[in-house]
């Protein structure tokens, strides 16, 4: 199905919801064309940065008339320029991304697959730059970053051809990605996180060593937070593990209390590291969800 046809991914009434909102880089970042965001080189542009020495050849035009009074000496002002955000979205495309509880309006991939169009969206809109990786044990699918509008086209087409039938690994492939990511900017995971979490953390870490600012959107059934279950369940196993038949009461102690320990984890590491954390049912409004952290982040000194 063509992606223009698509009207899942992209809610009007969530985009509407992000109008004025925006994704801006709190961290210097490298880009390729003028923006809103500060960039790590000199020229002279928009905001004023320091002073150096006239050297033969340079621009007369940014003389600073006042320094030479003072001190007659001859000071050129030096500017930083503003650039463009880079923006990669990383998509878990794993066989457990497809479960879909009972009081979820779609499936955590459905979920998060309109999570990455409405961010991709919002910023090609800001005339940033936005790529996309999908993958489970490996990298299944990247589109390089551009900030063509058309662009968005592909990145639903990508969306729209996954294929989710396999286990998950993200630790080598973050690990893989954060080589590969030339230009710093800001790295968007979308993922329910159902691997190794030291893996998961070191391969997080390692976009930050890299000096890419680093948002994890964590993607949950409400199921699977809540446990809802009453009656003797046949539980389907994804990504390869096994069916189980069990009395839901009996283990429900027991299972929140291990996947309380897993999310107290996964925070944990996000803070340790300064990655944004961001919890997501897929039974909250996906509008509110973007739209809460989006005003927060543009609240915070320096976003």
């Amino acid at each position: 199905m063509p992606a223009e046809s698509s009207p899942t991914f992209l809610d009007p009434r969530v985009l509407a919801r992000l109008e004025g909102l925006y994704l801006r880089a709190r961290r210097i970042v490298e880009g390729y064309v003028s923006g809103v965001h500060r960039s790590p080189y000199h020229g002279f542009s928009i905001e004023f940065a320091e002073h150096r020495e006239y050297a033969p050849g340079d621009d007369l035009r940014y003389l600073d008339w006042k320094v030479f009074g003072r001190t007659d000496k001859f000071y050129l002002k030096q500017f930083e320029e503003e650039t463009n955000l880079v923006c990669m979205v990383l998509l878990d495309t794993s066989q457990s991304m497809t479960y879909q509880g009972p009081n979820a309006p779609m499936s955590k991939l459905q979920y998060a697959q309109c999570a990455a169009a409405a961010l991709a969206y919002l910023v090609l809109q800001q005339q940033d730059s936005a790529g996309l990786v999908t993958f489970d044990k490996e990298i299944r699918a990247l589109v390089r970053a551009s900030s063509n509008p058309s662009h968005l086209k592909d990145l639903l087409q990508v969306m729209e051809d996954t294929a989710p039938e396999r286990k998950t690994q993200m630790g080598p492939i973050f690990h893989e990605l954060a080589e590969r990511f030339k230009k710093r900017g800001i790295v968007v995971v979308l993922s329910d996180l159902f691997d190794d979490v030291d893996s998961i953390m070191a391969g997080l870490k390692h976009f930050r060593h890299r000096r890419h600012e680093v948002i994890l959107l964590h993607v949950l059934d409400p199921a699977e937070l809540d446990f809802p279950f009453e009656n003797t369940t046949l539980f389907r196993g994804l990504e390869q593990l096994p069916e189980v038949l069990v009395e839901p009461r009996a283990l429900r102690k027991a299972y929140l209390r291990e996947f309380g320990e897993f999310l107290r984890r996964v925070r944990q590491g996000c803070r340790m590291h300064q990655i944004d954390y961001v919890l997501m049912r897929t039974d909250h409004p996906l509008d509110l969800a973007l739209s809460s952290y989006l005003t927060a982040r543009m609240k915070r000194k320096g976003a």
